[in-house]
């Protein structure tokens, strides 16, 4: 790979930064204008293609003056192209057109959701994926697992081509702000500074989020959702991810969408790794509901199955879908389990439990992106805490 860094500081330090909407799309402050107001030139370029420097200033209220000025120095940093004068039948010298430089810089993506290998990619600024990567995990915690990301990451800053813009990590378990890992137990991680070691040992740029939540950015970046949102992820367990008036949420403690271990129902169930029974991981998690559906004796029986794992999701996100007035509901995970007889038994479950008259609307649907939504939610939390688009 090339040594070059970004020629540029980074803009944020986090790329899901609590409170701040993913996308700018209007003026700020002076003393906060000139980084603002270059991620809204490249933001304008991301979404909305090719556009002159007049077509800039136009749609974002900037002087003509400043687009200029940011467009010179986002050219002379490799992140703007000049395509040429636009093809233009009104009299006078024809604009110019601009473009973003998707090969402008790598990313590396990691993805550390699964059961048992990591994942990660090389991805350009559209989330492409370039090359790939894997390690198996072969039960690995602790100091072994964390050794296991550095190994992965190396792999994948040795296979980059261009200059990386930074490193994007969805890990399972709950993320603080900082990208400390607070806790996540299938790793065996306590207080993991993962974003720190990595930036200390690589130089680059890192940001660590709970997976759930970078899978929902995926879904906001290059999956087409445009409204208030909740994305469900399935695998070794059962997360969320949620994004509220084009904002991720993470509450409080960090902890908003970790619903794989409340309990749904009252008759019981089976018992979880966390001590309770009827956690809903128990009736969702992939590993359970494989091992439950290969046990099944008939065609009939793993219907049954799927439709009550399906009840039991609907009933745990009834009272979320009815106290934020959720327009969408995502899924996200193994296609042939999640996409049928559990989605159904999910909607019905929904509208069953919810005012149709104000719910009756709301959209449930797979995610587009399969099982790349991680890695590609990664990138995303990079453009976004680089370059402040999305």
């Amino acid at each position: 790979m090339t040594t070059r860094k970004p020629p540029f500081a980074p803009q944020r330090t986090h790329g899901l930064a609590g409170g701040r909407a993913l996308r700018p799309s209007s003026k700020v402050l002076p003393e906060h204008a000139r980084g603002h107001n270059r991620s809204l030139v490249l933001q304008t370029l991301y979404l909305a293609g090719e556009r002159s420097r007049a077509d800039i200033a136009r749609e974002t209220g900037l002087t003509r003056v400043t687009v200029s000025d940011l467009v010179a120095e986002l050219i002379a940093e490799g992140l703007v192209l000049e395509l040429g004068p636009r093809e233009d039948a009104r009299p006078g010298k024809p604009a110019t057109l601009l473009e973003l430089n998707a090969l402008a810089f790598h990313i590396i993506g990691i993805d550390l959701s699964e059961f048992a290998i990591f994942r990660g990619a090389v991805l350009d600024l559209r989330g492409q994926i370039i090359s790939r990567a894997e390690i198996p995990l072969e039960n690995s915690t602790g100091a072994d697992a964390a050794a296991k990301v550095v190994a992965l990451v190396e792999r994948l800053v040795a296979a980059a081509t261009l200059p990386i813009l930074g490193v994007g990590v969805g890990s399972p378990g709950i993320v603080g702000l900082g990208g400390v890992v607070l806790t996540a137990p299938n790793l065996g991680w306590v207080n993991e500074p993962l974003q720190q070691s990595l930036a200390e040992r690589f130089g680059l740029p890192v940001l660590v989020a709970n997976d759930a939540n970078a899978a929902a950015l995926a879904e906001h970046s290059f999956g087409g959702a445009d409204s208030d949102m909740i994305l469900i992820k399935i695998g070794h367990g059962v997360g969320a991810g949620l994004l509220l008036d084009g904002s991720p949420f993470f509450g409080g403690r960090f902890a908003a969408g970790e619903i794989g271990h409340v309990v749904v129902g009252t008759d019981g169930g089976a018992e979880c790794v966390c001590g309770k029974r009827g956690c809903l991981e128990t009736w969702l998690a992939t590993p359970r509901l494989d091992a439950a559906l290969a046990a099944a004796a008939s065609s009939d029986e793993r219907t049954t199955i799927l439709t009550e794992a399906g009840q039991r999701l609907g009933i745990a996100l009834a009272p979320v879908v009815g106290a934020l007035d959720l327009a969408e509901v995502v899924l996200s995970g193994p296609t042939e389990l999640l996409d049928g007889v559990l989605g159904t038994a999910v909607i019905e479950t929904l509208r069953a439990r919810t005012m149709a008259e104000y719910h009756g609307g709301l959209i449930l649907r797979m995610t587009t992106l399969g099982e790349d939504i991680v890695l590609r939610g990664a990138a995303a939390m990079v453009l976004s805490g680089q370059l402040g688009v999305s």
